[in-house]
């Protein structure tokens, strides 16, 4: 059985089976007219949920499209032609198209933000970004769903020995945010963005944060600095999501 999963959380990229919606959808994240970038994607994805809260933030309108993955729609020529790694989320702003969510946020800011806060150019902050957005892409959220994603969507035993290796990441992340209030600058940048969408994620499947102070403090100011940008609908609420469908598949495996 194929690793279907990961075409749909950013992981590694592959035809798959997750999530889903009825119907491809339409919406806009603010007020005004509806803006050129489209973002194909699904709710509960993390690296997915990363785009939707900077949108709000930077006060930006998507036409929003939820690729039904379950229906191949992910393989059909036109997105394929479009990615070739067929993988969500993808944005297409006006031709230009990217994938991975990280590389998508520092374009977003660098092309629609009012201000560099988010993404400073002060090219030693900058590289602290840059740094922990990579932490998090290859390590971090890796750890996660290599531990969590072959139990949740295809019945495979939890593997002990990549619990280890996800608590050690989070023990790294802990000690990078020893006496600092945010992960690479003074203030909130696009590394707490998608370091607080993977965090908190472990926080909804139940991950034992108890041990790693600085990450929890840190945790709860992030939250705190998101409320006003819909953070529990547009991340709160999926991570859930994303953990009930984990522990109903764990229910099932034990009643099997």
């Amino acid at each position: 059985m194929h690793l279907e999963f990961t075409i749909v959380f950013g992981a590694t990229c592959s035809s798959g089976t997750g999530y889903i919606h009825p119907q491809p959808e339409r919406a806009r994240l603010s007020g005004g007219k509806m803006s050129t970038p489209v973002l194909y994607y699904l709710p509960p994805s993390p690296p997915c949920r990363s785009i939707l809260l900077l949108a709000k933030m930077l006060a930006l309108d998507f036409e929003l499209k939820i690729v039904n993955i379950l229906e191949g729609e992910q393989l059909k020529p036109d997105f394929v032609a479009m990615n070739p790694q067929h993988c969500l989320p993808t944005m297409d702003d006006q031709g230009l198209v990217l994938w991975e969510s990280r590389a998508i946020l520092s374009y977003l800011v660098a092309a629609y933000g009012k201000t560099d806060e988010l993404y400073p150019k002060d090219i030693r902050v900058r590289a602290l970004i840059d740094q922990r957005l990579q932490f998090d892409l290859g390590t971090l959220y890796q750890r996660l769903t290599d531990y969590y994603f072959p139990t949740m969507f295809i019945g495979a035993p939890l593997d002990e020995g990549k619990r280890a290796k996800l608590s050690e990441a989070v023990g790294w992340l802990n000690v990078i945010l020893e006496g600092r209030q945010f992960a690479a600058a003074e203030h909130f940048t696009i590394a707490d963005l998608t370091l607080l969408v993977t965090i908190s994620q472990l926080e909804a499947f139940d991950f034992e944060l108890k041990p790693y102070k600085h990450v929890r403090q840190w945790l709860e100011r992030c939250k705190e600095h998101m409320l006003p940008y819909d953070y529990e609908e547009l991340n709160g609420s999926k991570a859930v999501m994303l953990a009930d469908m984990f522990r109903a598949k764990m229910n099932q495996a034990t009643e099997s």
